[in-house]
């Protein structure tokens, strides 16, 4: 059995870090990804004559020094790749709705545009181990 996911898309906003009680940093960052957009099981162009499509935003978090790392070097609009797996969560709100989540766990990210820095030289690809 396997839970593997890889995304290539645009960073949608800036990283937020954050750090647990038992010092473990979490960074959260939103991953954008297009597709073809279909009316009738076929793609279709818009008004400006491209074709249309429809996107999709990825909650990825990122641990430790994956994830301060992107923080450090990722910014909105960079374009990176994403390895990791999917992780499910459920949870009661105050009503007691239950609600439910997904996001991305990561394990990897490639830097495939400049980010922060103005340049990648100093930014390899990072892997969580």
């Amino acid at each position: 059995m396997t839970n593997l996911v890889i995304l290539v898309g645009r960073i949608a906003r800036d990283p937020e870090t954050r750090t647990t009680q038992g010092g473990t940093s979490i960074t959260s960052v939103s991953v954008v990804t297009d597709r073809p957009a279909r009316k009738e099981g076929k793609t279709y162009k818009d008004e400006n004559g491209y074709t249309a499509k429809d996107s999709e935003f990825h909650r990825v978090t990122c641990f430790n020094g994956l994830g301060e790392n992107v923080a450090k070097y990722c910014t909105k609009g960079q374009m990176v790749s994403v390895e990791g797996r999917i992780h499910y969560t459920q949870w009661e709100d105050e009503s007691g709705t239950k609600r439910y989540g997904c996001e991305i766990i990561a394990d990897k990210v490639d830097f495939l545009t400049k980010g922060r820095s103005g340049s990648n030289e100093d930014a390899p690809d990072i892997d969580e181990d």
